[in-house]
């Protein structure tokens, strides 16, 4: 089980701390809906989660082959409803990796991560497509 623990801390903002790393991290709305800047959105949160745990899966899967990685980078794009609960309806993670690395062992952790491993990901309800770019190459 994993726990967190949101206090309010004034107008629309939240610190939210979880049990399991301790760390804290402040959440507010945008100024457009009364909030006031002062941290990342919660949909936005959500991606930084599929970031990081894409990225540390890449990073386990990959193991053999990273002292040949120059760079892991990973860009998400996520497609909103228009409706309430306005959910991710679709996202794209692209996952551009340098180096010496081979195509197939490439391919297979960004699938492995995506289908299996990442948590993150398959707690979402939405379509996920991944791309791989090798090199500056897209495959």
């Amino acid at each position: 089980m994993m726990k967190i623990n949101a206090q309010w801390t004034g107008g629309m903002a939240y610190d939210s701390k979880g049990d399991a790393s301790g760390y804290q991290v402040t959440m507010d709305a945008g100024s457009k809906v009364g909030g006031n800047d002062g941290g990342p959105r919660p949909m936005e949160m959500l991606l930084h989660g599929v970031a990081g745990c894409m990225g540390i899966d890449l990073n386990v899967i990959m193991r053999h082959s990273m002292d040949k990685v120059e760079s892991i980078e990973i860009e998400i794009d996520g497609e909103r409803a228009e409706t309430e609960p306005k959910r991710f309806t679709h996202v794209e993670i692209i996952v551009k990796i340098k180096g010496d690395v081979s195509e197939k062992v490439a391919q297979r952790a960004v699938k492995l991560s995506a289908e299996k491993y990442c948590s993150a990901i398959n707690s979402l309800n939405a379509a996920v497509d991944t791309k791989l770019e090798l090199n500056g190459e897209m495959k």
